[in-house]
């Protein structure tokens, strides 16, 4: 059974950085797409950000592709997403997901979700 943890939340600043990480374990993740999303509050869950596992390609949702960089450790089994340039807006609870197959930025092709982590933006 995979199992995704998420950590690394916080409060920062507008204009400051995070980092995320999500460690994956109970599997082989070869075959699969690992990805971000975030859910405001009175808000529908939204794609962030994916990577192919097995070659480290990336996909990023449009409000966050010139800010945000994810990443992925294969020894670790652990996977990033590096927040620059925070914005209020971008103030959610961030999910770790996954899936095997390619990237489909839509919350319910996605088999495995962690707890979340929350993420405030604010001054």
């Amino acid at each position: 059974q995979v199992q995704l943890v998420e950590f690394g939340g916080g409060l920062v600043q507008p204009g400051g950085s995070l980092r995320l990480s999500c460690v994956a374990s109970g599997g082989t993740f070869s075959g699969h797409v690992m990805a971000w999303f975030r859910q405001a509050p009175g808000k529908e869950r939204e794609f962030v950000a994916a990577i192919r596992w097995s070659d480290g390609a990336t996909n990023y949702a449009d409000s966050v592709s010139v800010r945000f960089t994810m990443s992925r450790d294969i020894t670790k089994e652990l996977v990033y997403l590096q927040m620059n340039r925070l914005k209020p807006e971008d103030t959610a609870v961030y999910y770790c997901a996954a899936r095997i197959g390619g990237v489909i930025p839509k919350d319910w092709v996605y088999d495995y979700w962690g707890q979340g982590t929350q993420v405030t933006v604010s001054s």
